[in-house]
């Protein structure tokens, strides 16, 4: 930060963080507002919101999830979950079913309805990825996904995180 130039809404940054990467921060600002605003648009015809999205994503992505590992994914109370998961259990999004071997787990899974859904929504997300990707080469690429892994604070990494950062591969990667 430069001598005189006016901090916005909090304190500068200490010197050993360096100067204030305004220019990042905003971009990010863009990038997330656009990302999901192709999502959003799509979802409004169904009366659902981003939490919405979220849920049925990670359910779709990783079959069985438990509620408990879902709560830790999205960092969301209980009652903001059971809310947005009660909407797509009743409208067929989502199916509930006990565990196996503890049968007070509950384990959450997509129906094609959902699939079909997080398919779509992931297209429109896919195809702004590419063109953001289009100009660069395949290690610009590598380089984009190690900024986002760094992005993510790993002092507590929940369980599908840590099967995204061992590289796991789902039968949903294929679509």
């Amino acid at each position: 930060m430069k001598a005189g130039e006016p901090t916005v809404g909090g304190p500068a940054a200490s010197p050993a963080e360096g100067p204030l990467r305004w220019d990042i921060i905003e971009l990010l600002f863009f990038a997330y507002r656009d990302f999901v605003g192709d999502a959003d648009h799509v979802l409004e015809e169904f009366g659902f919101g981003r939490a919405h999205h979220r849920v049925v994503h990670f359910v779709t992505r990783y079959p069985g999830l438990k509620v408990a590992d879902l709560l830790d994914v999205l960092r969301i109370t209980k009652q903001s979950l059971g809310r947005v998961l009660k909407q797509l259990l009743d409208e067929g999004y989502i199916i509930q079913k006990a565990g196996d071997n503890d049968r007070r787990q509950r384990l959450l899974f997509a129906t094609p309805k959902g699939e079909a859904l997080v398919v779509k929504l992931a297209g429109l997300q896919t195809a702004r990825i590419n063109r953001a990707l289009e100009t660069m080469n395949s290690e610009g690429a590598e380089i984009v996904r190690q900024f986002l892994l760094g992005m993510i604070d790993n002092t507590d990494p929940d369980k599908v995180l840590e099967e995204i950062l061992r590289g796991r591969k789902t039968a949903k990667d294929a679509r």
